[in-house]
């Protein structure tokens, strides 16, 4: 049996010239912080991982160190005792599955019960343009083979996000499916802007109804149970098709069952860096599945975690049970080469699909001499 004998984590910043003025944040980002995770075992093999800066998780290593790598349930069970005590540590998870596809000789997808790599993406948008300027996004994004886009909400007053929504529809017809991600179950620390309520977010939504939206995302703080439900009642009453979408920062297995059990949700967003790995994520994958609810997993953040949640969609859902995988993407703040530049290979999409690795673990290689060039003590935006 081999053992663990390493767990290495650095931090890597990219200086962001021009600044990424993410809709979700109100400073600009002037830099890209990426957190890599490595676990080495006794046998010489590494395992990548990548996602949360894992603060404090340094002082819990040694309770991992010479334990069986391959143990992935134990595994999982020590990162959930810490990221009680300390930070999200779900990076280490990632690294460990990385690892075990190695060992295996498998692709994570494949370990996952997944049976196909083909999946379907959505261009997740990010920036809060003009409304003519995001009519010309919509267009490009068309041409470049997506059938599905995503637009976000959150400037100073709802009514702009609406007239950009009705000119993009306005451009592309049926063309493209859209959704539109409220952001309001989540703030950045520095951001105190209270979250819609029900009445507002009942509001918006029949706005949304109105240009065929496909899905509102995070309409109502993560954990306003209730109202979710009540919106989502209030949808169907209504006789609209319009999904609720949300997840993607809630934290504990226990939330989803109750975001499930309450009937909160039509489409449910964890991501695989942030919450649980894939050891946590799978198991409720498949209940959401089993349940004939949407599982696409958020996937803003670099290659790494981006490739992490396409396994995880495609190895639980598939492109059936997923409808369409998140792709960020929203150039030239955010491109795909800023987005991977922990990789030697960014990753690709072909007309609006991905097709996943059919290598061991994630596929992927790092790009060693620009983390070497990015190696920061800190892994902030600024």
């Amino acid at each position: 049996m081999s053992t663990i004998v390493a767990i290495d984590i650095t931090h890597h910043q990219l200086p962001l010239d021009p600044p990424f003025p993410a809709s979700w944040d109100p400073q600009p980002r002037t830099r890209f912080p990426v957190t890599i995770v490595r676990v080495r075992d006794s046998d010489g093999r590494v395992g990548i991982g990548s996602g949360d800066a894992m603060y404090g998780f340094a002082e819990y290593a040694g309770h991992f160190l010479g334990t069986d790598p391959a143990d992935l349930e134990q595994q999982s069970a020590r990162l959930s005792n810490v990221s009680f005590h300390a930070g999200r540590p779900w990076p280490l998870d990632v690294a460990l599955w990385d690892l075990a596809g190695h060992v295996r000789e498998q692709p994570i997808w494949r370990l996952l019960g997944g049976t196909s790599p083909q999946l379907r993406l959505y261009a997740s948008t990010a920036v809060h343009r003009p409304a003519d300027e995001m009519a010309e996004v919509a267009r490009r994004l068309l041409d470049a083979g997506f059938e599905a886009m995503k637009l976000r909400f959150g400037r100073a007053v709802v009514e702009d996000d609406l007239e950009v929504l009705a000119a993009v529809r306005a451009a592309i017809g049926d063309r493209l499916t859209l959704m539109v991600d409220c952001n309001q179950g989540w703030r950045m620390p520095w951001d105190t802007r209270p979250p819609w309520d029900v009445s507002t977010a009942w509001k918006v939504a029949q706005r949304l109804i109105e240009h065929d939206v496909h899905w509102m995302e995070e309409p109502l703080h993560r954990g306003d149970y209730v109202g979710m439900h009540g919106l989502r009642q209030r949808v169907r009453a209504s006789g609209g098709s319009l999904l609720i979408a949300g997840g993607e920062m809630t934290r504990e297995p226990y939330e989803f069952r109750e975001l499930l059990h309450q009937h909160c949700l039509d489409v449910f967003q964890p991501d695989v860096v942030c919450t649980g790995g894939f050891s946590g994520l799978a198991p409720i994958g498949r209940d959401v599945v089993a349940e004939d609810k949407v599982f696409t997993p958020h996937t803003w953040g670099n290659g790494i975690g981006v490739l992490a949640n396409l396994h995880l969609a495609a190895g639980v859902a598939g492109e059936a049970g997923s409808q369409w995988v998140e792709w960020p993407l929203d150039p030239p703040e955010w491109t795909v080469a800023r987005r991977d530049y922990p990789l030697v290979q960014p990753l690709r999409a072909d007309r609006g699909r991905f097709t996943l690795p059919d290598l061991p673990g994630l596929g992927c290689t790092l790009d060693e001499p620009l983390l070497r060039s990015t190696l920061s003590d800190r892994a902030t935006f600024g």
